[in-house]
């Protein structure tokens, strides 16, 4: 009791005490997110040219495009894709701002209408459009605001408008812009005459070649003293973004052996038979090789609850699963073999029948599409309407032959063979879709019919048929092998275990002693998705950038497919250059060159390139017809240096030692070819202009787009 009434004399303090402890906490949150404490980027996704991209809006167009995309796009791609559309409009407003590049109310009235004029909406009784009913239009849609109304076959609100007109208006103002930009870019007749030059004008050379390759590369010693001072003097070569390096081990959700008998166990029900009690009474399930053939697709699709539908066709050996096919081929009819494993699945087979078939086919046809089948033209007819109309076909063709070549052009939507009087040369059985295949393979020559498939009807006459071999109709159950809920568990016991165990252990020591593959992969970018090895992963990602995960950090994922990946984070690479270890890879070979190039300077002695050759016991190649516009000479490859000092040299004189791409030269110009001018180089300069301009656009956006001040924020919320 006493406790009781002094905690009620203190309560004003203890209120105090908890105050404090609450604002404290909240506090460090706010520093640890700066941005929330100092009115950061926390709600903008980027900022482009000082022009914030919101983030609740940004959010909204990737949903949106996600839509557009389909489900096979990832949040990452849709994000990606709306990303890129937000920067290029930020960074081509800006130039429309210092430009003073508008759209004017009278200039965008007109886009409207070219866009919206086909619209009944928008239309008069004489089909022309009408401005005033796009006025009215506008008007309701603003007054119903934020409620939905009906446009074409789609629906919008006035806000959705708006930002259509103001897309309309940003692609005026992009043409207008690149129009002008195109052109100040056509080529003068000048700069034409000096691209006829570099090509034609071409110099005969005499050379010698020491290539680095005489210098073995261990007596070149690169230091990393070397390597920092190439760096410093190629920074923009060796400019990276931030990344980081992990390595991980994979516990996949993979079946046991365990798993695979007892899948197989239960295909014996399916081989004996076996009483069931259904529904209130006992039944039996009939042994797979009793069941009479016409009862065999239920059986398949529903008794066996197969993963593949059974296919009342006969085929070639070839098609059958590859592991067996021999085996499967020469069964008995009415034998069942298995079970057997075949990608992924235990699979039980019972040849049905075997016949004699063609080993190819000649066909003509006539397809009449159905509203509804596939690749069908806004004109094609009711099935109804379609079946009707192939089969007074069929009957004008058996009637008269002659017939089907003018019935092709004037009927078949197959524009792949009408130009052929919709003839199929010879094909094997696989290549048409099944109906369509059924029929060519299973009838004789001269048989006409008509046939359904995904396409319309056809029309089918079999003009001939070649070779004949065995072909076999076989019933499968398929069932996925998979792994059972005691293997699924062992394998999340398995990862725990690991993790515990690196908690005070080396990493790959703790692999090492389970026998598990560690796998490294370096040079993650904070935008990444996909982890080689890991397929989609940008939880992974974001945790290796995260600001608390430190070197040595591990954390445990799960995979796709089923699983998980326990991942250490092994490295922080810092944005800016590259450090030497991870330069020194396409360093190396350029710091030999350099190396190799002063050592064979220092050895090579002579000034003629008879005397260097001789010098040097390499042999004095020629070269003819060396043009600037394509360095190479034969013989070396491509030298654009040592072509480029042999094009400054007057006939008969000899260059000093040139450091080349693949060697150190020696070059002598035997003959001077100058190229014939021209009278006029208009046509040289159009093709030039012509280039300039289909390349203008993307060039100078690039351009816009790497000078643009853009601060990406994306990572933060994807």
């Amino acid at each position: 009791m006493a406790v009781l009434n002094k905690i009620r004399q203190r309560s004003l303090f203890l209120i105090l005490i908890i105050a404090l402890a609450l604002f404290s906490f909240v506090l460090t949150d706010l520093i640890k997110n700066s941005d929330a404490l100092f009115g950061g980027s926390q709600d903008v996704v980027a900022t482009v040219n000082g022009q914030n991209i919101n983030r609740v809006d940004f959010m909204n167009r990737v949903e949106n495009m996600r839509r557009q995309l389909g489900p096979s796009a990832t949040n990452t791609q849709a994000m990606n894709r709306v990303y890129d559309q937000q920067v290029r409009r930020a960074v081509m407003t800006t130039q429309f701002e210092e430009l003073g590049l508008t759209v004017e109310e009278d200039q965008m009235r007109d886009l409207l209408e070219q866009n919206f004029s086909a619209y009944p909406e928008f239309q008069n009784e004489a089909g022309l459009f009408d401005e005033s009913k796009l006025t009215t239009f506008i008007a309701n849609l603003k007054e119903a605001n934020p409620q939905k109304m009906i446009l074409g076959n789609f629906q919008l609100n006035y806000d959705e408008w708006v930002n259509n007109e103001n897309s309309i208006a940003t692609i005026a103002k992009e043409r207008a812009y690149y129009n002008m930009v195109k052109a100040g870019v056509s080529a003068t007749l000048n700069e034409a005459e000096v691209d006829y030059l570099l090509e034609n004008s071409t110099r005969d050379l005499k050379y010698v070649q020491i290539p680095y390759a005489t210098i073995n590369d261990s007596l070149v010693e690169v230091t990393k003293a070397d390597i920092k001072a190439y760096i410093n003097e190629n920074k923009k070569k060796f400019e990276v973004e931030a990344s980081r390096d992990i390595v991980f081990v994979e516990f996949k959700e993979e079946p046991s052996l365990r798993d695979e008998e007892d899948l197989k166990a239960e295909f014996d029900d399916l081989i004996n038979g076996k009483a069931v009690f259904v529904n209130g009474r006992n039944d039996t399930i009939m042994a797979f090789a009793q069941v009479k053939e016409e009862d065999l697709s239920n059986y398949v699709n529903l008794t066996g609850e197969s993963a593949e539908a059974y296919n009342d066709s006969f085929v070639k050996k070839s098609v059958l699963p590859t592991v067996v096919a021999d085996t499967l081929f020469n069964l008995n009819v009415g034998d069942v073999y298995g079970p057997y494993k075949d990608n992924g699945l235990m699979k039980l087979t019972r040849l049905v029948a075997e016949t004699t078939v063609p080993d190819s086919a000649k066909v003509r046809h006539i397809l009449i599409p159905f509203i509804g089948a596939n690749r069908a033209g806004v004109d094609a007819k009711s099935e109804a309407d379609a079946k009707v109309t192939a089969d007074s076909v069929a009957d004008i063709v058996r009637a008269d032959r002659s017939k089907f070549p003018e019935l092709v052009t004037a009927l078949s939507s197959d524009q792949g063979s009408v130009d052929k009087g919709g003839v199929y040369d010879f094909h094997p059985s696989t290549q048409m879709v099944k109906p369509f295949s059924d029929f060519e393979f299973q009838n004789n020559v001269g048989d006409i019919g008509v046939v359904k498939t995904q396409f319309g009807f056809h029309i089918i006459e079999i003009l001939d048929q070649k070779g004949s071999s065995k072909a076999v109709k076989v019933a499968t159950i398929a069932k996925p092998i998979e792994p059972s809920d005691e293997t699924i568990d062992e394998v999340f016991t398995n990862a725990s275990k690991f993790e515990l165990a690196i908690q005070n252990e080396d990493f790959q020591k703790m692999a090492d002693e389970r026998k598990l593959e560690v796998r490294p992969i370096n040079n993650i970018k904070i935008l990444d998705e996909n982890i080689p090895g890991l397929d989609s992963q940008r939880p992974l990602v974001r945790w290796a950038f995260e600001n608390e995960t430190k070197v040595g950090d591990y954390k445990r994922f799960s995979i796709p497919g089923g699983g998980y990946a326990v991942v250490q984070l092994t490295k922080i690479n810092d944005a800016g250059l590259m450090n030497p270890e991870n330069a020194s890879a396409s360093a190396l070979s350029e710091i030999r060159k350099e190396k190799k190039a002063k050592l064979i300077r220092e050895k090579v002695s002579g000034t003629t390139v008879d005397e260097v050759a001789k010098n040097q016991n390499r042999p004095a190649n020629t070269a003819s017809a060396v043009n600037m516009k394509n360095p190479t000479i034969s013989g070396a490859g491509l030298e654009p240096q040592v072509v480029g000092v042999a094009f400054g040299l007057k006939e008969g004189e000899t260059s000093g030692l040139v450091d080349g791409n693949r060697g150190v030269y020696m070059v002598t110009v035997t003959k001077v070819n100058d190229a014939t001018k021209l009278d006029n180089y208009q046509a040289i300069a159009n093709r030039l202009s012509a280039a300039r301009v289909n390349a203008a656009q993307t060039k100078v956006y690039n351009a816009l787009k790497e000078t643009a001040d853009i601060e990406d924020n994306r990572s933060r919320f994807y």
